[in-house]
């Protein structure tokens, strides 16, 4: 038969490459086909009709995933998903995020340059008597100003200095100075004393943005906790996928055992042909379940490399698992009471809340300064200075005639000078007021922020008490858990018990076919009853670490504007198990096991 399907295998390689399209086979015609080449295909081809190589009789090959086999304990897929889950890395790029948004809000409170030039030409036609007709005054004026302006962070004011310069050249009579150079120094300060003292929208939105940008970071630590303990819970699924795959074969080797007994003992005539029957259907049961747990296997390793791959160009996603690590048989302490204050103090949904509730407060904050009346203090001092060339006149003491002075030069250094020496000082003080009449929408937004802060200071304590409650039903279910892994040790060992004076009884004549079979089927329970048992334990061991670190039962939003966000009080996200199975964290199907406990 082997050598049939070998001849086949090779006549079908040798009929497709001599059947070969038209295309290829002139393609052939200037490249001669090379024979080792084409030995080479041949045996490729006879290698893939090759049954698979059988175990010796007493070996039993382990069943693995298609890949080269990778070592893989705990501690290491746990750090593998830390650095490469996917989810993790997208979660770390949203507080980068905000960085920005910070960075825009506290570029309102940089200092600001400022500076101009500019040159203009002024040609003007007469239009008063003393101008004549036919003359047309000229002027030409030059000016360049610099200054800075900042808003200041504290107290909400505001501050701007400004030098100004000009030169002003005119054919005019009337003027003194011709050229004329002009400059200004002035310092201008606005200072609100009511409205916008203490916070203004900026300020809130800066100290907003800053907590929101904490609740990021307390989202990156959420998930990437979440993602370990799934992680964990994968593992041991992975774990458990394995040893129900080692346990149903076991199975199978029972069910194939039994029947060759009762084929020997029909042969012989001490069994009814029909006792062959009913063990060659428990065998094919249990191949169905061996298959049903190889599957199993699988998909556990998929869910698990989901969770510890940053892509499929990652090498371990092509490779097949090994998880050297197996549940410790030990159990572990718990204390309910460590347990409830390392929760209240460190659960991330319960530090979310709260930084909400600073929210809140900031934008009530906010929202009661825009019903204050409107104060300002304005206050400005500047400097003048004036330079140009100019001819000083004096009337004479004794024809009380006006003689004019030899002309006096003068220029732009003789306006610094005047402000240097403060010749000519200029101050202002003023405030402006300014208060609404009647009740303001201000006012009433006032009264439901309030209103809604006290709902969501309510809802917090009654966080405290769900976090309480989910630490108490998450250490009940590890005390369940274990209590189950105890007894399903006894029930398994009393299992294998039976199963072994059910065979000796039929051995001797003292025990039927059917006893056997029902003994056979209720170890290989009691072994899947017993490994369910151990991974639920492991996993309510997660569960129970998870449910002291994040949650995802929150108390609402932080109030924005003029209204506010309800609070939303979603489900807690711990994930405990009840009765003897729960939903499984990582989305995997084990025939007979009712889930895991999943987060």
């Amino acid at each position: 038969m082997r050598k049939n399907v070998l001849m086949t295998a090779a006549a079908g390689l040798v009929v497709a490459l001599a059947a070969a399209p038209p295309a290829f086979a002139q393609k052939q015609k200037d490249t001669e086909l090379d024979p080792a080449r084409v030995r080479e295909l041949v045996q490729q081809a006879l290698q893939q009709v090759q049954p698979v190589p059988q175990a010796p009789a007493g070996q039993r090959t382990p069943f693995t995933t298609p890949g080269p086999r990778v070592d893989l304990t705990i501690q290491d897929a746990v750090q593998r998903g830390a650095d490469k889950n996917i989810d993790i890395g997208v979660a770390r790029i949203t507080p980068r995020l905000t960085d920005f948004t910070i960075a825009a809000l506290e570029a309102n409170y940089r200092v600001n340059l400022t500076s101009s030039a500019n040159n203009s030409r002024v040609s003007t036609l007469p239009s008063q008597t003393t101008q004549g007709i036919t003359n047309i005054t000229t002027s030409m004026t030059e000016n360049w100003t610099a200054g800075i302006a900042q808003s200041l962070y504290r107290g909400g004011g505001n501050y701007t200095v400004g030098w100004t310069n000009s030169r002003a050249a005119q054919q005019s009579s009337t003027n003194l100075r011709n050229p004329q150079f002009r400059s200004n120094l002035t310092f201008n300060v606005t200072q609100p004393l009511l409205r916008g003292f203490k916070i203004d929208a900026t300020r809130a939105a800066l100290k907003t943005n800053r907590i929101s940008q904490q609740n990021d970071e307390i989202t990156l630590q959420a998930t990437t906790v979440s993602t370990q303990a799934n992680v964990r819970n994968a593992y041991w699924d992975l774990v458990f996928a394995i040893q129900a795959v080692e346990a149903a074969q076991d199975s199978v080797d029972l069910s194939s055992r039994l029947v060759q007994d009762n084929q020997a003992r029909v042969e012989i005539g001490t069994l009814a042909p029909i006792d062959v029957v009913t063990a060659q259907a428990e065998q094919a049961n249990r191949r169905q379940a061996l298959v049903q747990a190889q599957a199993t296997v699988r998909t556990s390793e998929l869910a698990l490399k989901r969770l510890i791959v940053s892509g499929t160009d990652d090498p371990l996603w092509t490779s097949s698992i090994n998880p050297v690590d197996r549940p410790p048989s030990t159990p572990e302490p718990i204390n309910m009471e460590a347990a409830v204050t390392r929760a209240l103090r460190e659960r991330t949904d319960l530090q979310q809340s709260k930084n909400n509730l600073k929210i809140s407060d900031i934008n009530l904050q906010s929202q009661v300064d825009t019903t204050r009346p409107q104060l300002n203090l304005t206050a400005n001092y500047g400097l003048a200075g004036l330079g140009g060339p100019f001819t000083p006149t004096a009337r004479d003491p004794i024809t009380g005639q006006i003689v004019s002075q030899p002309q006096v030069q003068s220029g732009y250094v003789d306006a610094i000078r005047n402000i240097l020496g403060l010749d000519a000082p200029q101050f202002t003080v003023g405030f402006t007021f300014a208060y609404p009449l009647g009740t303001s929408a201000q006012e009433a937004n006032v009264a439901r922020s309030k209103l809604a802060l006290d709902q969501s200071q309510a809802n917090l304590k009654a966080l405290e008490l769900q976090i309480a409650t989910d630490v108490a039903n998450a250490a009940l279910t590890v005390q369940s858990s274990l209590e189950s892994v105890q007894a399903t040790g006894v029930a398994r060992e009393l299992g294998q018990r039976r199963l072994d004076a059910a065979q000796s009884k039929f051995e001797v004549g003292m025990s039927t076919n059917y006893e056997v079979v029902q003994a056979q089927r209720d170890f290989a329970d009691a072994q899947n009853n017993e490994l369910r048992a151990i991974l639920n334990y492991r996993k309510a061991l997660v569960n129970f670490e998870t449910a002291q670190t994040t949650g995802t039962r929150g108390i609402g939003a932080a109030v924005t504007g003029g209204g506010t966000t309800t609070p939303t009080g979603t489900t807690s996200g711990t994930g405990t198990t009840t009765g003897t199975g729960a939903t499984s964290g990582t989305g995997i199907v084990i025939p007979g096991v009712t889930g895991g406990g999943g987060l």
